[in-house]
């Protein structure tokens, strides 16, 4: 197993909190503790962006929304419209989900239309593509990877948290498998400590999406939480 100091190992951190109960209280936490170890970004869900933002302001941690969240199956023009609006309150990332539905019924033209919809809205931000995984069987990741890695996408990114289960090591490696080094890879839910969060970058991933992101980078063991 890598060695990564703390310092290090927090730039992989997206720190997260996507719960519908989350309070300003909450937002503001968060951003503090981002602030004060380090991690990449704040993930949020769109509401909360224009809070986060202000609170960043100046900081070099990044805002994240997501987009579509937690299902896919909404309009996409909806989610263009969505991750258009956060961009503009200050999220300097988006996370969409794919249309899940849609791929799992070999609508692949849809897929590819859903996820173009929301690139082009995000312009130069970038967008990480989530699958789902735990929904999709290997050839449907296969292809979510291979119309994502063609539409030149940022990330592809294993889960929401909020389904049946979380980032595995053989997704994320099967995801950077397909992508190569074209795109990068995002591990979310079930990340919860030191060892699993080297194991899923030694798999292959780049970016970890995580509540548990102080219990991480700390070396201690986080208590179960959803993300």
């Amino acid at each position: 197993m890598i060695k990564l100091e703390p310092a290090a190992l927090a730039k992989y951190i997206d720190h997260t909190l996507l719960a519908a109960d989350a309070s300003r209280e909450q937002i503001a936490t968060l951003c503090q503790e981002a602030m004060d170890h380090g991690f990449y970004s704040v993930c949020v869900n769109s509401g909360q962006v224009p809070y986060a933002a202000r609170l960043l302001a100046g900081a070099s941690v990044k805002v994240c929304a997501v987009v579509g969240f937690p299902l896919g199956a909404g309009l996409s023009d909806t989610k263009a419209f969505e991750a258009q609006r956060a961009i503009a309150a200050g999220a300097g990332e988006i996370d969409m989900v794919l249309n899940i539905g849609a791929l799992k019924d070999g609508l692949f033209e849809v897929v590819r239309d859903d996820i173009a919809l929301v690139r082009q809205a995000c312009g130069a931000v970038p967008l990480k593509v989530i699958l789902e995984t735990c929904l999709l069987d290997e050839a449907q990741k296969i292809r979510a990877c291979e119309i994502s890695r063609e539409l030149n996408v940022a990330f592809v990114k294993t889960s929401t948290g909020f389904s049946r289960s979380g980032a595995t090591l053989e997704d994320v490696a099967l995801m950077r498998k397909v992508v190569g080094t074209a795109v990068e890879v995002k591990a979310s839910g079930g990340v919860r400590d030191y060892a699993t969060a080297v194991a899923m970058i030694e798999a292959g991933a780049t970016r970890l999406g995580t509540s548990s992101g102080i219990a991480i980078v700390s070396g201690a063991q986080a208590s179960d939480s959803g993300y």
